[in-house]
């Protein structure tokens, strides 16, 4: 009989019952512990309200769009939404761990639809202008575009360079609600205007028919455009786009924490280079 305690024993059951308290511990928490969006949420201040909340609450993503070629368009085969933005969209649900429901729109009425929250983010090729500033908020940037203008076949030696648009014989069309539609009779103040309603590339139908003389609309959209039409169309000096300004997407104002996220996320997705890959991928397939 001794009073020693059998201490190599002891230990062992010990240092045994505490491996097997910090396994189950561990088991739990690996159980409990919420998605990486979601925790870093947790307990950030940031409004309940926001659309940001929605990360944390597994509610689905609203997203608005309008068609333009290379950015946001349907495919003419599968029926499935494509483009440069579009991809990004899906990046940005991704990071949030979030489902996206599309709301398909017009230029004309998508800071309608966004004030009056039918969807959180208007996700297609939105050119900065100070009317579009004044009612909702732009993004980052993700992206700056020039503008490149479209006449038929028959009229490419009359019309060389943009400065020879500038004339009262000259009627530009537009698409109704596009930042043409506000910018064009600031930059050609002796032409003539037209503005039509619907997705944008149904603009360029009245220069086809002889009703208008010229389209512009942002660069790559203008290139993918003549392409797709090349029986008539003409781009006008193509190796220099004008009037370039910064093309983003838009959100509605009073949503700081929303507006800030994507800021910081669009200098992200900007600075390791992915918006210039979809831009060089969808160029090449496209245009």
């Amino acid at each position: 009989m001794t009073d020693i305690p059998d201490l190599g024993k002891r230990s062992i059951l010990t240092g045994a019952m505490a491996v097997g308290a910090i396994g189950v511990g561990a088991m739990a928490a690996m159980v409990a512990a919420p998605k990486p969006a979601a925790a870093q949420l947790l307990d950030t201040g940031i409004d309940p309200n926001s659309v940001l909340a929605k990360a944390k609450k597994g509610n689905a993503l609203q997203v608005g769009y309008a068609q333009t070629p290379l950015w946001f368009f349907k495919d003419a085969k599968s029926g499935e939404l494509r483009g440069v933005y579009k991809d990004l969209v899906d990046a940005l649900a991704h990071d949030l761990e979030m489902t996206v429901e599309w709301h398909e729109v017009t230029f004309a009425n998508a800071t309608v639809g966004l004030r009056r929250a039918d969807f959180d983010l208007f996700g297609s090729s939105a050119v900065y202008t100070v009317p579009r500033a004044l009612t909702s908020e732009f993004i980052g940037p993700l992206w700056a575009k020039g503008s490149l203008a479209i006449v038929r076949n028959e009229d490419a030696d009359k019309y060389k360079t943009i400065a020879d648009l500038n004339s009262p014989d000259v009627t530009f069309s537009v698409n109704a609600g596009a930042s043409e539609e506000q910018r064009m009779p600031q930059l050609f103040p002796k032409a003539k205007f037209m503005s039509v309603s619907g997705q944008q590339a149904m603009a360029a139908e009245p220069v086809r028919t002889g009703r208008a003389t010229v389209y512009v609309s942002g660069d790559s959209d203008i290139m993918v455009l003549a392409k797709r039409n090349a029986s008539w169309a003409h781009i006008v000096d193509v190796a220099h786009p004008f009037d370039k300004r910064p093309n983003t997407w838009l959100v509605r104002h009073g949503d700081p924490s929303w507006k800030n996220f994507l800021d910081g996320w669009a200098s992200y997705i900007t600075a390791n280079g992915e918006v210039q890959r979809l831009f060089d991928k969808y160029l090449q397939e496209l245009a």
